[in-house]
């Protein structure tokens, strides 16, 4: 009977690159330090040599496993933005549910109520509100001030005179148009002076 995963990293670990020995493994090495023999030193090389070699073993079991679980991913149809989706919604997740969180939020909460709680804050909306319901008296009394102006000066002798010229005007030309003409009649009509000489301003 096989060990478990040992098939996994039969397949896999043909197309891994391996690293045969390293730096320490190097036979021209600098000078000893001072207070070691030389089989202490050469002990020293040989452990740091199946060390080194333990960890190249394992970056290659390591890239191995990687590879592995992305084809297992891929089989899944488990997409990289998809991931991403996920680890950004169990991040924030954990983030609300971390106990940092949690107090500040209550924290916050308790705070939110003493300010609106507090007397200093009673009165700045009672003034804001004052302020709001003035300024929407004042807004009113201009629009309804503006409003008179516009209705005195309709009533005026110069608006009026304005309009019945624009309303001559118009009467002209609509009966121009309703009697077929090609051309324009002149405004004025023949012989009579113009309405520009008569004007009051």
């Amino acid at each position: 009977m096989e060990p478990a995963g040992q098939g996994l990293l039969a397949d896999t670990m043909t197309d891994v690159p391996v690293d045969v020995g390293g730096a320490a493994c190097d036979p021209t090495s600098p000078p000893l330090p001072e207070g070691l023999t030389e089989a202490e030193a050469e002990e020293l090389k040989n452990e740091l040599c199946k060390v080194e070699d333990e960890i190249s073993t394992l970056r290659q079991v390591l890239a191995a496993k990687e590879r592995h679980a992305w084809d297992l991913k891929k089989k899944l149809g488990q997409t990289p933005l998809n991931q991403l989706k996920q680890n950004f919604s169990k991040g924030l997740h954990d983030v609300q549910m971390s106990n940092a969180y949690v107090s500040a939020t209550s924290t916050l909460e308790e705070w939110n109520e003493k300010v609106s709680n507090s007397e200093a804050y009673k009165k700045t909306q009672e003034t804001l509100s004052q302020a709001g319901q003035k300024t929407s008296a004042a807004l009113s009394t201009v629009g309804t001030a503006i409003t008179r102006k516009l209705g005195d000066m309709r009533n005026s002798p110069t608006f009026k005179s304005f309009e019945d010229r624009v309303g001559s005007l118009k009467s002209k030309v609509v009966g121009v148009k309703e009697n077929g003409a090609d051309g324009l009649q002149s405004p004025t009509g023949s012989g009579e002076k113009s309405p520009q000489d008569n004007a009051p301003f």
